[in-house]
């Protein structure tokens, strides 16, 4: 939006009126006295555009849009149309605009010098004149609008010449003189009616404003005004500066009369005063509705007051409240003690939490590094155990392929075979002396663990391992006990327990203490080896028996059955026991050892039976822990189980190293079987009946069984796959067919007992029916005795019924 320009005022003459310039007639300076000569005055507008006519142009700028329409003081403009409608005036006139930005102030009456020059002017007269004084303002105002910003151009000779001529000619066609003229070459010096129309071109050269103006009042006033207005913000003060303007051309444009009121403020809503009108009528007023008006006040009022009083009882309600708990307070003895040690134990807890955050990144390490170890000597372990096994192996396929050297068991054989099949049979050895010097002559080859190490990986492995010690001893020697001895720390919190049992199971600190105590029992747990025979059971460790110390002496005990806190000892295995044994069963538990799979049922034994009282979270680690061990007897049947099968030829010979290798590698088998089926009261029948079952025994077991040759050995292996079957599985008197993954077995039995009947080796026969009574093949034994009139052996059959 364009800027209005700096406002100026037109200096007047010092015995002229300061009246409204809609007062002032249209001759020029000096015609006052021609106007009698020459005729009747100059005409004003016709009769139709009164003041009807100024009503409509004044509605008209009005309903236009507001803005800044201010231009400089000289503009360059249109000539304002004659009154006569004829378009014979100058096209462009240098017109001076000071007029429209006069102040609107208006004199109760006229001078006397504009009476006496007007004598015989008629009021008619002066309201068209007004109306046309304010229809050349509306005409300025429009012009104003469409130029925003036009520029002052100083005329040179020629257009001042030009000017000049064209102000005669119209004087004397007896033409009226605009006010465009008038006002672009009016000096403030100049007399408004001088006599002298003669010396009209000197003057009119001498009122050029080619230097500047002084300074008058209003002049300066604008100024003034100016400065005040560049404080406020630009909107505003042009919207003021516009209602100004409007109600300056509305005083010019309408004979205001004495005494009205109109207010002129800077404000951009004029107020209006009401006055009051008799003329107009009130409804009748009766004392019913003075009466039912004062009713519904009182209504009102006796509302109000109930509310009132409703909010000042509740109001005395809470202070009563407020003093009672103020005076319990300070009643409470025990509250500076209840402070002091909520404040020490709070103190206690920031410093346990600090130190245990420093540690468990050592205690991280450690465990980490003994893990490690573990695993690498359990690779040892399991990688020689294939070599050998896929080198004897081989050595064993290129002798039967050589006839010729089967004689004298000699072949040509690289060196690392010949080095690995040495060693194996060094370790072997050496364990059949040491068991003859024990007196154990009824071991079977095969059934060995073989995890004897070397006396150099001897050494680095306990080099290794006391280096671990000796930097776990070290993570907790600069800690005072309190932090780090779980005794102390629950002997705090017990204190909590007894002095405020509320604060403390409010607190759930029964779901705090296992994980504040998880770095310590790590740190107790990194020696910890549930695979080795001799390791220590989780009941005599010390963290478990402070837990439990703890558990024993809670408060809680003689309100509820189910305390919270008896579910600590049963969290701090699941959440910290039981993770550390998945990740010995997955990464260093090797089934094939029967001395590691017994410790370790011995240890899932403790923490799956007897501490299952946390249903959910338990539960959840027991199922992990129990996958794992699945998983990894799998794995074991698929990687290390491996019975070759020979010709008759080479197996007759027991001395052969194919029938030696061969029986190795079933009684390896059969231990394997063993082992599994050791898990049958932690893991489900079903799964223990598909691993040792159908996995293990009809896949592997029985194949090498009916290639075997029937003799006493055969039954002694049959005898000893029985052993190893539960005898859960066969506790129903009523049960009289043994279960189906047993058909295979039972099947071999009753040919090998045939086999064996025909030989008449009678001992062997009644063993086989021996295992087909105790593993509940009754029909099949009835079936086999009546057969073969085995009538001695039906009192056999009549004990285990």
């Amino acid at each position: 939006m364009a800027h209005r320009p700096k406002r100026t005022f037109r200096p007047h003459r010092a015995d002229s009126s300061d009246s409204d310039g809609a007062q002032e007639t249209f001759a020029e300076p000096g015609e006052t006295g021609e106007q009698e000569a020459r005729g009747p005055a100059v005409k004003g507008p016709p009769s139709g555009r009164g003041h009807a006519e100024v009503a409509e142009l004044l509605r008209r700028g009005r309903g236009r849009r507001r803005g800044r329409a201010w231009a400089s003081s000289r503009r360059a403009a249109t000539a304002a149309p004659r009154l006569d409608g004829s378009s014979d005036v100058p096209e462009s006139r240098m017109v001076d605009l000071s007029a429209d930005k006069e102040d609107g102030a208006h004199h109760s009456s006229e001078s006397k010098d504009d009476q006496s020059s007007s004598p015989n002017s008629s009021r008619t007269l002066e309201d068209e004149f007004s109306s046309l004084d304010y229809f050349h303002i509306i005409g300025y105002c429009k012009i104003l609008h469409k130029f925003p910003v036009l520029y002052i151009d100083i005329p040179d000779a020629a257009f001042i010449q030009a000017t000049y001529g064209k102000c005669k000619l119209a004087r004397a066609q007896e033409d009226y003189i605009s006010l465009d003229v008038k006002h672009a070459f009016t000096n403030s010096g100049m007399k408004k009616n001088s006599e002298d129309s003669e010396s009209e071109p000197d003057d009119f050269k001498d009122i050029m404003p080619f230097t500047p103006k002084p300074q008058t009042l209003r002049q300066r006033m604008a100024e003034e005004t100016k400065t005040r207005n560049e404080e406020t913000s630009d909107d505003s003060q042009d919207e003021k500066n516009q209602d100004i303007w409007e109600q300056q051309q509305m005083r010019k444009a309408v004979k205001i009369t004495k005494g009205q009121d109109i207010d002129l403020s800077y404000g951009r809503e004029s107020q209006t005063v009401k006055k009051f009108d008799a003329s107009i009528s009130f409804p009748p007023v009766s004392l019913e509705i003075i009466k039912k008006q004062l009713n519904t006040r009182l209504t009102l009022l006796q509302d109000t007051h109930r509310s009132h009083l409703r909010e000042y009882e509740k109001y005395i309600q809470d202070i009563k409240s407020s003093k009672s708990t103020i005076q319990n307070l300070e009643n409470s003895s025990n509250q500076a003690l209840s402070f002091k040690f909520y404040k020490s134990m709070k103190v206690y807890v920031e410093n346990l939490i600090d130190c245990l955050n420093e540690k468990i990144i050592n205690i991280q390490e450690i465990e980490s590094a003994m893990h490690a170890l573990l695993l690498k000597q359990a690779m040892i372990f399991m990688k020689r155990r294939q070599d050998e096994l896929k080198h004897e192996s081989a050595y064993l396929q290129q002798l039967s392929c050589t006839p010729e050297t089967s004689v004298n068991n000699s072949l040509a054989i690289d060196e690392k075979t010949q080095w690995i099949l040495e060693e194996v049979e060094s370790r072997r050895a050496r364990r059949r002396q040491a068991r003859v010097l024990s007196g154990n002559c009824t071991h079977e080859e095969g059934t060995s663990s073989d995890d004897e190490l070397s006396s150099a990986d001897m050494i680095d492995f306990q080099k290794s391992h006391g280096d671990l010690l000796q930097d776990h001893k070290k993570i907790f020697e600069d800690v005072h006990s309190d932090f780090c001895n779980i005794q102390n720390i629950l002997l705090k919190f017990q204190q909590w327990r007894e002095k405020f049992p509320d604060s403390y199971y409010e607190a759930f600190i029964s779901l705090c203490i296992p994980k504040l105590l998880n770095p310590l029992i790590r740190f107790q747990l990194i020696d910890w080896n549930p695979l080795k025979f001799d390791s220590i059971g989780l009941k005599q460790m010390p963290w478990f028996k402070s837990i439990k110390e703890f558990i024993d002496c809670s408060m809680e005990d003689s309100k509820k059955e189910d305390s919270s806190d008896k579910k600590i000892l049963s969290t701090v295995i699941n959440k910290t026991v039981i993770p550390r044994l998945t990740g010995f069963v997955e990464f260093i538990w090797d089934p094939l050892s029967t001395t590691q799979t017994t410790s370790l049922i011995m240890q899932c034994r403790m923490i799956l039976e007897e501490h299952s009282t946390c249903e959910n979270e338990v539960n959840k680690g027991k199922q992990d822990l129990l996958k794992s061990i699945v998983s990894r007897m799998k794995k074991a049947i698929e990687d290390d189980v491996f019975i070759p099968l020979y010709p008759k030829s080479a197996v007759e010979n027991r001395t052969s190293p194919h029938s030696k290798f061969q029986e190795r590698q079933f009684w390896s088998g059969l231990k394997l079987f063993g082992n599994i089926l050791l898990w049958n009261e932690l893991l489900p029948e079903d799964i223990l009946q598909e691993l040792g079952l159908e996995k293990l025994l009809n896949r592997y077991l029985i194949i090498a069984l009916l290639n075997a040759i029937p003799d006493p050995d055969v039954v002694k292996k049959c005898s000893q796959i029985a052993a190893y079957l539960p005898e859960k599985w066969f506790q129903n008197s009523a049960m009289r067919t043994s279960i189906p993954q047993l058909e295979n077995f039972i099947q071999f039995l009753l040919q090998s007992a045939r086999k064996l009947s025909r030989n008449e080796i009678r001992d062997e026969v009644k063993e086989i029916i021996l295992i087909l009574v105790k593993i509940k093949a009754l029909n099949q034994a009835e079936s086999f005795i009546e057969e073969y009139h085995l009538d001695h052996l039906r009192s056999v059959i009549k004990e285990f019924e």
